[in-house]
């Protein structure tokens, strides 16, 4: 009876998943599932080195530490050439999830904490609401939000203490002056990318100090928790 009940909503509930992960193409859980196999084989062989006193599998267990870190600052370079690209794949990102903006609850709010807190609507802008179907402005929308954004778009009142939900109704109607009293007009991919070169030494700093850490901090354990291991 369990099964009957729950099991139609299973296809739904992956189909919202796959909506908010939905990258192009790409599935993110084959990066979790490689990044992990790799981890796996990297310290068993590192353990077994120490375990064993095996020079092979302990100089295996260096190798890759090194390329891992080399890896590490390829991405991070190639992050750097390819902007652009980056930036094209986030605009499909934020557009497709704008379609489904209704559809699930978790997406919705991903969203419009997005937008509240990068101060932006949209991809580039928000005229991108326009793909959405409550939201875009034919005459065929019988929808009250027809030609609005949602209320995550609009500028703040810091007098406010209560959200109003309805301060997006007809905000695309008006001229574009008066939209930038009453909504964020600046896209959030815009705003993104002001934000990362406006802190590009302090993020750049954070991911090399983080593969440093990680590498230290994986050779250290490893090859000395194994051997401490063995004598239990």
């Amino acid at each position: 009876m369990e099964r009957q009940r729950y099991g139609p909503a299973i296809p739904g509930v992956l189909s919202n998943i796959s909506s908010i992960t939905d990258l192009g193409g790409f599935d993110p859980v084959w990066l979790f599932l490689v990044v992990g196999g790799v981890m796996f084989i990297l310290g068993f062989a590192g353990c077994i080195g120490a375990l064993r006193e095996n020079t092979f599998l302990l100089k295996f267990f260096s190798v890759f530490l090194g390329i891992i870190f080399f890896l590490e600052l390829t991405a991070g370079v190639l992050a750097f050439v390819f902007k652009d690209w980056i930036k094209d794949q986030l605009y499909f990102f934020i557009n497709n999830n704008i379609r489904a903006y209704r559809d699930d609850i978790d997406l919705q709010n991903l969203i419009d904490f997005t937008q509240e807190y990068w101060q932006c609507c949209g991809a580039f802008g928000a005229d991108d609401w326009n793909l959405n179907i409550y939201f875009n402005c034919t005459d065929s929308n019988a929808s009250r939000e027809r030609c609005g954004v949602p209320f995550s778009c609009c500028t703040k009142d810091p007098a406010e203490d209560v959200i109003n939900t309805q301060c997006g109704y007809d905000a695309r109607q008006k001229p574009e002056v008066d939209q930038q009293i009453v909504i964020y007009t600046k896209g959030c991919v815009p705003q993104f990318e002001k934000w990362l070169q406006d802190n590009l030494t302090i993020v750049a700093g954070i991911f090399i100090g983080i593969a440093l850490l990680q590498n230290d901090w994986f050779e250290r354990n490893v090859l000395t928790a194994c051997p401490l291991v063995a004598t239990l």
